[in-house]
């Protein structure tokens, strides 16, 4: 398993769907979707002598820049390595 250091995420894309009117699902390819599952957490980093808190946590639906992080290939499954920062918000 993948395990983040410092404020780094480890985050599963979700596959970016559209409806049609007729409510047939058609996937789009265009742009790269901006959801995320959240698969892994650092434990936090250190800035000025205090700890960092993390305030994602695993199993968090987020979305994040849209060209943000690290694509990494584990398993044959698509991850992204993101920093904490670059997460925009999660998503209830």
């Amino acid at each position: 398993m993948i395990k983040p250091l410092t404020d780094k995420v480890l985050i599963k894309m979700k596959e970016k769907e559209e409806t049609t009117k007729s409510g047939i699902i058609l996937t789009a390819t265009k742009e790269k979707p901006q959801v995320a599952e959240v698969i892994a957490v650092g434990p936090g980093k250190v800035v000025d002598g205090k700890k960092e808190e993390m305030y994602i946590k695993v199993g968090d639906k987020v979305i994040l820049n849209k060209y943000a992080g690290t694509e990494v290939k584990y398993e044959n499954e698509d991850y992204l390595i993101v920093s904490q920062s670059d997460i925009l918000a999660i998503v209830d």
